[in-house]
């Protein structure tokens, strides 16, 4: 059974050794082997250990489970919740889907790039903030929407990002968690 102390969520603020992140992994491993289906969940749950999944982890986890790395790195390639790469502690997501696009929703990515000083798929030099782009969040009456973790912000306006990411900064500034 998996243990409920074990979160999917990103840990990426959280410090672990290496080994005791892979003597939880390995736990893991023995529980999902061989369950048909199981390599999404293992892959959630690395995620969750290690914040992200590195190559490490990846190859580790195709050997344990007796994939070929293709396999596992397609899924991981495939399925946009997964990374590769260490993700900061918010995650914006800026809708591109139609109506968010057509409602200024590259304007809003633009400036939320200008602003952070980042690309999509980068993340700040501080690790607070990573930047992706998303096709749909079904707020679409709404638009243009963006998701830092789990807030949805509907109709932006480029010129309000400064205001919703200054939120976050505060949070951080008092050590608490964004709610």
């Amino acid at each position: 059974m998996i243990d409920d102390a074990i979160s999917i969520s990103c840990t990426c603020e959280e410090t672990y050794d290496s080994n005791t992140q892979f003597i939880k992994l390995d736990e893991i491993l023995a529980e999902y082997k061989y369950k048909d289906g199981g390599l999404i969940p293992v892959l959630q749950i690395a995620q969750g250990l290690f914040g992200y999944l590195p190559d490490e982890v990846l190859r580790h986890i195709a050997k344990n489970m007796d994939k070929p790395y293709s396999e596992v790195a397609g899924v991981v390639s495939f399925y946009s919740f997964f990374s590769t790469q260490p993700r900061g502690k918010y995650v914006i997501k800026v809708c591109l889907g139609t109506a968010c696009y057509v409602r200024g929703g590259k304007q809003v990515l633009d400036a939320i790039k200008k602003e952070l000083a980042v690309d999509v798929g980068e993340t700040t030099t501080d690790k607070l903030f990573s930047l992706e782009v998303a096709r749909c969040f079904g707020a679409c009456g709404l638009a243009p929407a963006i998701m830092i973790n789990d807030d949805v912000h509907q109709r932006v306006k480029p010129t309000r990002i400064k205001q919703i990411l200054s939120s976050y900064y505060k949070f951080e500034e008092e050590g608490l968690d964004h709610a």
